[in-house]
Order: C-alpha cells, then structure tokens, then sequence
C-alpha cells in the first residue's frame, strides 16, 4: 500500500503541474495507481465517486449558488452594496469600507468567496474606479473581503467540511460569525490606513433618512443570513431545506418585491449555476475517491502517530495550518478541503479538539490561499473582473495577507471565538 500511495501523490502532483483540470488529475492518479499496484476491482472507484456527490447534505450546494445567482438578477448586488456605501460614506476611504461590508452583507446570501469576487466585484470595482482610486487597489480590497464569504453563514465549504466530518452544520455557521466579523473589522482597519496614507476620497455624509432609505431597500435580502441561522438552530429546517427556503425567498424577491427578475433571465440563471454545480461537485466527487485511497493507504495513521509524537495539540495546529496554507497557494480549496478532511478529522478527535473550532480555522485558512499567489483562484477571478494583469493585481494583495494571517493566528490561539456563539445559543 505504500507504493499506492506514493505513485497517488506523485500522479497527481504531475497532472496539477502540467495543467490537468483539478477534478480530472484527482480521479485519473486515484485509478491509475490502484489499477497499477492493487487487485482491488477498479469498479470500487466508480462507487466512491458516485457516492461523493451522492448526499441529501450536498444537495445544499447547487441551491445556495441558485439563490445566489437568482439575487445578482434581481437587483439585490445594487442594493446591498448602496446600503454598505450609506453607513460608512463619510470615512476615509469609503468605498474600500463599503466593499468589505458589501461582502459581509452578501456573505449572507452566497456562501462563496468567488461567487463574492465575481457579483460584487463587477459593481465594487467600477465605482472605486470612477472615485479616482487605483483599479488594483480596488481589485486587492475586492479579493481580501471575498475571503468573508465562505466564513460567514451560509457557507459552501463548511457544509461540505460537515457532511464530511460528521458535525452540524448549524453549530459550525453559528461558529463562523464571529471569524467574520473580525476579518472585516481587520480589513476594514487596514484600508483605514492606507486610504489616510494615499488620501483616497471619502463619500458626502449622507442624512439618516437617506440611509434608511437605503436600508429599506435592502432590508429583505439581509434577512437571508437570519433565517437560515435561526431555521437551523431551532430545528424549523435541515441546511438543505434552508437553501430550498432561500431560493425560495430569492424568487419572491426578484419577481413580486423588487420585480426586477424576468422570466426570460430562468434559462441564463439556471445554465450558470449547472455550469458552477457541475464543477465542485465533479470535484468533490473525485476528490471522494482519492481521499478512500488515502484511507486505506493507513495515512491516517501515520498522522495519527506522528502527532502522538507532538507535545501538544497546539503544536499538531500549528503544523496542520502550515500544510494547509502551503496547499492553498496551488491547489482549489474545495479539492483540499475533501481530501485532507477524512484525514485530519480523525487525528483532531483523538487529541481532543473541537471539531466546529477545527472546520471553521481550516475553512478560513483555505480562503487565505484564494487570496495567495501564485495561483489563488481570488486573484485570477478578480483580475478577469477588473480586466486588470494577475501580476498587478497580486503586487497590490500583499499588503492583506498578513492582515488575514493576524487573523488566522487569533482563531487558532483564542479557539473561543468560534465555540462561544454556538455554545452560547445551541
């Protein structure tokens, strides 16, 4: 098993290297090294790729990204991001706080980071533009605060994170709010700074009418976040009836409230987001059959042992993060987060840490990595977006990173501030 297990890593390591899509070099490197050095029938690959996409919990995957698209036609991206520009117009740098709130805000209703990048980005960018900043500063803002979307409930990879590892997916939303918040706060600090430093235009104040005006306006989809949480925790829904309810909500608010939404938009919406599904679950399907590999090549117990040897858990943590933040500057992160989960799970119970703390610090890192050179799928959306060179766009992030980073530091050394809200309310 362990010569399965070193040509799986090096198969794999090729195809990514060479520009194989991410979903074919997982599931061609799975069959070829168990065809080439096991007897097992290769019939068993099919089945654990049928069964990776296979789950009542990943139903919730396609719907959120349905919602989401249903949103973005329906006027609510101007909306929320009128509402964010309302509250903080008067500040230095207005529009960069703007985007981070914005991103909060539509965190709530995507539960991805690209999805983030790409809706928002559109309207974000183009305003900061017009107000004189630099396009790649508007491009670096735009992808740091996307990083908010898969850590604020709902969130995509978390869903995944607990179909995977067995934990609920109510406690680990509620886990992701104050992560969230803080992240915000950070970035929101960080553009404090440099739109002082740079003198970046400030907004006119705007009278309180004109911001309840606002909020009106979009007082409905900020609801979104609300009644998935409150649904879940108090038992009203399953997290893929949330996402059902959400679609829902969005059909009602594209079509009767704001009536922005047309029927002859349906065919568009829902081709995008067959397009979008089709993706992560190829993925997280192939990605199912690797990660079996990994198992019965006993990783799990050499991890296991290795961190037996480690003289704390903070220690094992520390080493975890570092891997995942490696893997995250070259990998997609939903690959990562599939395949390294099975794994890593088992060694985090057996040294006694918490489960909702151990999703939400591993989802946050991986967001880093889309944010990360030299391949975070961040910088590469973002810059299509702004129609702007990656490599500019990456020169103006890096000042972000450690800002995420300072971030990523508190989660894992103060673990209270993802389990208090859960511990607090479920």
């Amino acid at each position: 098993m362990n010569v399965t297990l070193v040509l799986l890593i090096v198969l794999f390591a090729v195809l990514a290297i060479i520009g194989v899509p991410l979903a074919l070099a997982l599931g061609l490197s799975t069959f070829v090294s168990l065809a080439l050095t096991t007897d097992m029938l290769l019939v068993v690959i099919a089945q654990k790729v049928q069964l990776g996409a296979d789950s009542y919990l990943m139903m919730a995957v396609p719907l959120f990204i349905l919602a989401a698209n249903i949103m973005n036609y329906s006027g609510v991206t101007e909306r929320i991001f009128r509402f964010a520009r309302a509250l903080v117009g008067s500040m230095p740098g207005a529009l960069g706080h703007a985007n981070v709130v914005a991103s909060v805000v539509f965190a709530g209703i995507s539960g991805s980071a690209i999805a983030d990048s790409a809706s928002l980005g559109n309207i974000e960018i183009k305003s900061m533009e017009d107000q004189g900043y630099p396009t790649e500063y508007a491009a670096a803002i735009t992808v740091a605060s996307a990083t908010i979307g898969p850590i604020f409930p709902p969130s995509i990879p978390l869903v995944i994170y607990a179909g995977i590892a067995s934990v609920s997916v109510g406690k680990l939303f509620m886990g992701g709010v104050v992560p969230g918040l803080i992240i915000a706060l950070a970035l929101m600090a960080l553009n404090h700074i440099l739109s002082v430093k740079n003198k970046y235009p400030r907004d006119e104040r705007m009278t309180l009418r004109q911001i309840w005006d606002c909020f009106r306006e979009s007082f409905l989809p900020i609801l979104s976040p609300a009644i998935i949480l409150f649904g879940i925790t108090f038992g009203w829904f399953t997290p893929t009836e949330a996402a059902a309810v959400i679609v829902l909500y969005a059909f009602i608010l594209g079509f009767f409230v704001y009536k922005e939404l047309k029927l002859s938009y349906l065919p568009r919406i829902f081709k995008e987001t067959m397009m979008t599904t089709g993706i992560v679950m190829f993925i997280v399907a192939a990605a199912n059959a690797f990660s079996y590999v990994l198992t019965i090549c006993k990783l799990g117990n050499v991890l296991t042992d290795m961190a037996a040897a480690m003289p704390n858990a903070i220690t094992f943590i520390i080493v975890v993060n570092i891997l995942l933040l490696i893997l995250g500057m070259f990998m997609e992160s939903t690959a990562i987060l599939i395949v390294i989960t099975p794994v890593l799970v088992p060694v985090a119970q057996a040294m006694g840490i918490d489960l909702v703390y151990f999703g939400v610090m591993m989802v946050l890192n991986l967001m880093i990595g889309l944010a990360t050179p030299p391949f975070g799928m961040g910088l590469f959306t973002v810059s299509q977006v702004a129609k702007l060179p990656v490599e500019k766009t990456v020169k103006a992030i890096l000042p972000f990173i450690p800002v995420l980073l300072v971030v990523l530091l508190m989660i894992i050394f103060i673990p209270s501030l993802v389990t208090w809200l859960p511990s607090v309310i479920m």
